[in-house]
């Protein structure tokens, strides 16, 4: 776990991953607090919690010297998007942020602009091909995305995914389906460096979700976590409520037939979330009431209460050095 402690500046080999429209700057700043990586999401920083960027990275940066990182969307259907997330991106290096997460799209000009500053860049893949694809980027981690994930997860197991990119010569971090500390020292057993959660901490004091949200997720079970379609026009994983019954799981028609086009996908897509962004952000902040998309993964099974963030760090965290007291081997990093 080193080159991760290194490179994230954390004590804890765990990540608050990145959430739309779940990353408060106060739940950040407590993961930060306690060890772990707090990773800021810019939209949601924006637009749900209402603080300019420049000024809500100053606030989370007084409130704890730890570690901070930054989530960098590149998806490129959108030429004001992307140049909105490059000014963005320059922000965060600006006010001092060397951690980022890049997903969705080729991370090169992100790496570029990172590594001039001297900074790194981790990003989310959930196979082999998008994995070579990262590394031929020049990204300096990668953030395994399982078929357990909140949001837009993987298709292979955690321990499948870790077999087939452990040769690759990077650092890898668990992404989904990890709600207590025996998943998390699980996960690291694996040869994982680190971890990364966002369900579980959407169960948290400090994060500004809806208590309807927060309770769907006590409530539910893995069994509970369906694949919708009708979020981004590509399987997102959420929480199965009453709402998500009445309006299904598939695109309709007109847009699975736009989605099979080259050009009509980016189109579909971009209106999907366009759309999303307003749903997500009133179910989590308004509740029940509001359309009922919860995303969330499979460590529902492992979440039982709404806790304090820097207390399932430090949880976290006490399983995770008792577990090296068996084995000291298991600190190393395992790069080959």
């Amino acid at each position: 776990m080193t080159v991760f402690l290194k490179h994230s500046g954390a004590k804890v080999p765990l990540i608050c991953g990145a959430m739309y429209p779940c990353s408060n700057p106060e739940l950040i700043a407590a993961v930060a607090k306690a060890g772990g990586v707090g990773v800021i999401q810019p939209i949601s920083m924006m637009f749900v919690h209402k603080w300019d960027l420049r000024e809500g990275i100053r606030w989370i940066k007084a409130q704890t010297d730890g570690a901070i990182g930054f989530n960098a969307l590149v998806e490129q259907s959108s030429k004001v998007y992307e140049q909105r997330m490059k000014a963005w991106v320059a922000i965060a290096l600006e006010e001092g942020v060397r951690f980022f997460v890049s997903a969705l799209g080729n991370p090169d000009w992100v790496v570029r602009e990172v590594h001039a500053r001297g900074g790194v860049v981790y990003h989310d893949v959930t196979e082999l091909k998008w994995a070579q694809k990262a590394l031929d980027a020049g990204v300096d981690g990668l953030i395994c995305v399982n078929n357990r994930a909140g949001g837009h997860s993987g298709q292979r197991d955690p321990r499948a995914l870790y077999e087939e990119l452990e040769g690759l010569g990077v650092p890898l971090v668990c992404a989904g389906g990890i709600g207590d500390a025996a998943g998390f020292v699980e996960a690291l057993g694996m040869g994982y460096v680190a971890a990364q959660l966002g369900t579980r901490f959407i169960a948290t004091e400090e994060c500004r979700a809806h208590d309807d949200y927060k309770r769907a997720i006590l409530r539910a079970s893995a069994d509970d976590i369906v694949l919708t379609e009708r979020l981004s026009g590509v399987p997102v994983s959420v929480i199965q409520t009453d709402y998500v019954r009445q309006v299904g799981t598939k695109a309709g028609p007109i847009a699975r037939r736009l989605l099979a086009h080259p050009k009509g996908k980016h189109l579909v897509r971009s209106l999907y979330s366009l759309r999303s962004v307003w749903q997500l952000k009133n179910a989590s902040l308004k509740g029940s009431d509001h359309s009922e998309y919860f995303q969330a993964g499979r460590s529902v099974d492992d979440i039982g209460a709404v806790e304090p963030a820097g207390a399932i760090v430090e949880r976290f965290e006490a399983a995770w050095r008792a577990s090296l007291d068996g084995d000291p081997a298991r600190g190393e990093d395992r790069i080959t």
